[in-house]
């Protein structure tokens, strides 16, 4: 009897939990939709949500970006030139330029961007929407009549979103320009093999499936957090809790973008 009692209480527990978990992805995909159809409507950018909007691309992009820049300049000149002397070692010289665009360009910095986003706005979202839900300030504004996401979170989504793009694009520019001067030591008259490399590799399929799994990354360090803080109890001891919690949730949407995106172009 004891022992049934242990099961019956152990299986409990993890139904608990698995009914638990699902709810939290539950909650997390309804409001990434609801985010996503917000962001999409028109009437959603007045001047207070544009305001918002431009804050948080000004904090999470625009204030880092000399720091990020010199990050990824120098994380991809190590990685350009292991990648060639490698190449190199093995007489496979034609296939440096094209290696390193593929790995570092169209996957690597993406992802670093996120995770370099995600380390630094990303908790700092999740604690401040779950404070705010401790304190009651998203029940204030609905009874004083204004809709929190519309002013909150569709501007922190859509900023966020702007970021992680903007950051990627510059950190694979900035990749491409030293690709270029690595590979081809700086000679102009080399621009045409350049270009050459880079157009076979950039056709459409390539930029829209970039820019989908890059807009992904932009939407998972924002809607993740929100809904981790919105769904934290009201009790000040569990906002760690809902950060971390959020952090852990975040950091394996994103591997699972990057893998479902690497199994489709490569599989």
């Amino acid at each position: 009897m004891t022992m049934l009692a242990a099961l019956n209480a152990y299986f409990t527990r993890r139904g608990a939990a698995t009914l638990a978990w699902l709810g939290g992805w539950g909650s997390l995909i309804g409001f990434a939709a609801s985010a996503l159809i917000h962001a999409l409507t028109p009437s959603t950018y007045n001047s207070a949500t544009r305001s918002v909007v431009m804050k948080q691309i000004y904090f999470t992009a625009w204030q880092i970006l000399p720091g990020f820049a010199l990050f990824s300049a120098l994380l991809s000149y190590v990685i350009i030139r292991i990648v060639v002397g490698t190449a190199n070692d093995f007489g496979l010289s034609d296939y440096a330029l094209e290696t390193v665009i593929r790995v570092l360009v169209l996957e690597l910095l993406p992802l670093i961007t996120a995770l370099f986003i995600a380390l630094r706005s990303s908790a700092a979202i999740n604690t401040e929407v779950a404070l705010m839900n401790v304190h009651n300030e998203i029940k204030a504004l609905e009874d004083l009549g204004v809709d929190p996401m519309r002013l909150e979170f569709i501007p922190r989504v859509i900023g966020g979103t702007i970021s992680v793009l903007a950051l990627s694009a510059v950190s694979g520019i900035i990749a491409l320009i030293l690709a270029y001067l690595v590979v081809y030591g700086g000679h102009l008259w080399n621009y045409q093999a350049f270009v050459l490399v880079a157009s076979n590799i950039f056709d459409f399929g390539v930029v829209i499936g970039l820019a989908i799994k890059v807009f992904l990354f932009g939407m998972a360090v924002t809607v993740i957090p929100i809904s981790e803080g919105l769904r934290a109890p009201q009790k000040l001891f569990f906002v760690p809790i809902a950060v971390l919690r959020g952090m852990v949730r975040l950091f394996f949407v994103l591997m699972l973008i990057e893998v479902a995106s690497l199994a489709i172009k490569y599989i």
